[in-house]
């Protein structure tokens, strides 16, 4: 499974961007698919995640209320929308997919990868 990931870009905090993850060739509802970031220096984490089958969504803590992670089967696309993002949203984000249903998202294993998109939040 090949995932492209895009969207990525320089806001003003307060602002917003939406993250696209599109794969081809495959029916990308029957995978699980995280979004994680990285910011320098500190560990990958997992903002969001959406499950197969029932579209199950998780979220990290600090970004609940502020990002919405989505799918459009249609398209074969997972989308990261963020709201009000903050100076510490910066980081690299990479979207992943497992085609495991998981009852925990976070632990899961994921085997695909995209590239990386950057976000920049300035203050």
């Amino acid at each position: 499974v090949q995932l492209q990931a895009s969207g990525g870009g320089l806001v003003q905090a307060g602002g917003s961007l939406r993250l696209s993850c599109a794969t081809s060739g495959r029916t990308f509802s029957t995978y699980t698919v995280g979004w994680f970031r990285q910011a320098p220096g500190k560990e990958r984490e997992l903002a969001a995640a959406i499950r197969r089958g029932d579209s199950f969504t998780y979220y990290q803590e600090s970004v609940k209320g502020r990002f919405t992670i989505a799918r459009d089967n249609g398209k074969n696309t997972v989308y990261l929308q963020m709201n009000s993002l903050k100076p510490e949203d910066t980081a690299v984000y990479y979207c992943a997919a497992s085609p495991v249903f998981s009852t925990s998202l976070p632990g899961l294993r994921y085997d695909y990868w995209g590239q990386g998109t950057q976000v920049t939040v300035s203050s």
